[in-house]
């Protein structure tokens, strides 16, 4: 019974993405690509949305979170999914496998929250703009981002230490390109199938009822503004579809992977790929080509930029 209690693997194999070392060096440059893109585009966003007064508001505030957050959940895979492209031997200690699965979810966990509290945003700003300042101010989102944290860091410590409680004696071999829950358990030493369904229940439990809530929210929010007027219904669309948008490409292939798994070895490594590199790098995107204020917040900083180098 003890050493069926104690973790016996002391490191991890990974399969990557594919067994061709062609196909593995041909996507090198686009993840490359896509990761410079993630870090540039959010940190661009985040110190934009620092530096200029006219966007010193609620949304915007919510949004720097949202934009380091994704920054952050691509760091955790994406850089070690690019270098071990050109390794034959992709390996990682089990405390390192660990690491990443805590904090995967950590980050994970803390923006579906946060998208969670930029839908609450939206409705305050569209259906009670009058009392909008009073409702959102300071002191209430800096509440609101530190749920979001503490609710990832208490949903990514519930998982790790379920985990912790599996052994790990014998199969180390990693059919995906990163650690995550549904291959990991897979390797556990137990005949229980209960805990893997418990575990990965808890991540898939957590993505659908934020889904539902904020698919809820956006309704209300768009068959509310509706009744009023044809004009703002068409402005509250154009707000919230942005925001609509992000919570799909996020939450949906979260869901496939954590609460209705497909067993399909390659679509599962298709669905980590897209909510761990393409999501990240889409979310900057969709939200500053649609904005008005982040495009006028550009053009100040191109200005100031011209107007000090014009002095010099």
């Amino acid at each position: 019974m003890e050493q069926a209690n104690q973790t016996m693997v002391s490191e991890f194999i990974f399969r990557g993405l594919c067994d061709s070392s062609k196909i593995q060096t041909f996507l090198l440059l686009p993840f490359s690509a896509l990761y410079l893109m993630t870090v540039v585009g959010n940190l661009f966003v985040v110190l934009l949305i620092f530096i200029d007064p006219h966007l010193h508001s609620p949304m915007y505030f919510l949004l720097a979170n949202l934009s380091f957050v994704d920054f952050c959940l691509s760091s955790v895979t994406t850089p070690r999914l690019i270098t071990d492209l050109l390794r034959a031997n992709k390996t990682m200690s089990f405390e390192g496998c660990m690491a990443q699965i805590f904090s995967e979810h950590i980050f994970g966990g803390g923006e579906m929250v946060l998208l969670v509290t930029m839908a609450y945003d939206r409705y305050v700003a569209i259906c009670k703009p009058l009392h909008y300042h009073s409702i959102m101010d300071k002191q209430k989102c800096i509440w609101l981002i530190s749920i979001s944290w503490i609710s990832g860091f208490v949903h990514s410590l519930s998982q790790l230490l379920m985990i912790l409680e599996l052994p790990f004696c014998g199969p180390r071999i990693v059919d995906s390109f990163f650690c995550d829950i549904p291959v990991v358990i897979k390797l556990a030493c137990t005949d229980s199938p209960k805990m893997g369904l418990l575990i990965n229940a808890d991540s898939g439990v957590l993505s659908t009822i934020c889904f539902i809530v904020l698919l809820i929210s956006y309704i209300y929010i768009l068959t509310n503004v509706r009744h009023r007027s044809k004009d703002g219904a068409s402005k509250a669309l154009s707000t919230c579809i942005s925001h609509i948008t992000v919570v799909v490409l996020f939450f949906v292939p979260c869901i496939f992977i954590y609460l209705w798994p497909l067993n399909i070895t390659w679509v599962d490594k298709f669905l980590a790929v897209f909510y761990t590199v393409i999501t990240p790098v889409m979310n900057p995107a969709i939200y500053t080509l649609r904005n008005k204020d982040i495009k006028n917040a550009i053009k100040r900083l191109k200005s100031k930029h011209k107007d000090s180098k014009d002095k010099l």
